[in-house]
């Protein structure tokens, strides 16, 4: 059977599974982008604590596992009284969002902070001559041309990201990976349910990887 039919059998562990993918993927990909963003400009900043602090978190979220970030972010924290949310169905979904940013963003800081660091020097120092401050330089001249310059690599963020929400599941979230485990446990046809999950993650990532295409083409032109 054509794994497009079990897909219609089971609408809810598919599509259900598919909303909450689509959900995990933007808040994820909003938080990274700013905590992102945020990490970038302290690995940047003339004061080296703001530096180390960056530098730190960078290397700590990079150098391990996003998977062992969910289990303590989902058990670890509330041995120390912290959740999400009371309700727990609630608690497992926020965990896997703020896991998500947290993990990508350290990834979006060293694309910003390479962004930053390719500003031509001689328009820093236009800027600077211009009695222009620090903030004023990043918000009017590094920010927006740095944003221009990492669309492509940004985009392939935001494709990893997507991809990566399928260890949601390993915590309990009912996301699409998830919602094929559940097929799969009942009806024993993997290869039919597993094969309608690769499908559905076709449809997000392909048309993103397009859109991010067309979006550095437009910047390209309007250069």
């Amino acid at each position: 059977m054509i794994p497009g039919a079990i897909v219609f059998e089971f609408p809810k562990d598919f599509f259900g599974g598919l909303w909450v993918t689509v959900q995990i993927s933007a808040l994820g990909l909003a938080g990274a982008l700013i905590i992102g963003t945020g990490i970038a400009l302290l690995r940047v900043s003339p004061l080296r604590p703001l530096r180390w602090i960056g530098a730190a978190y960078v290397e700590f979220f990079r150098n391990t596992p996003l998977v062992v970030q969910l289990f303590f972010l989902f058990l670890g924290l509330p041995l120390i009284g912290f959740r999400f949310a009371s309700d727990t169905f609630d608690n497992i979904f926020r965990a896997a969002c703020v896991g998500m940013a947290l993990y990508h963003g350290a990834y979006v800081a060293e694309i910003v902070r390479g962004g930053l660091l390719g500003v031509d020097k001689g328009q820093i120092e236009a800027a600077r001559s211009l009695g222009l401050s620090y903030v004023q330089m990043l918000r009017f001249v590094q920010l927006p041309q740095t944003f221009r310059s990492i669309v492509p690599p940004l985009g392939n963020i935001a494709i990893a990201l997507v991809k990566n929400t399928s260890l949601a599941s390993t915590i309990g979230v009912a996301d699409l990976l998830f919602g094929a485990e559940v097929v799969e446990s009942r009806t024993f046809r993997a290869e039919e349910g597993f094969g309608a999950a690769t499908v559905l993650y076709l449809f997000l990532t392909g048309p993103l990887g397009f859109a991010v295409n067309a979006l550095e083409r437009r910047m390209l032109i309007a250069r």
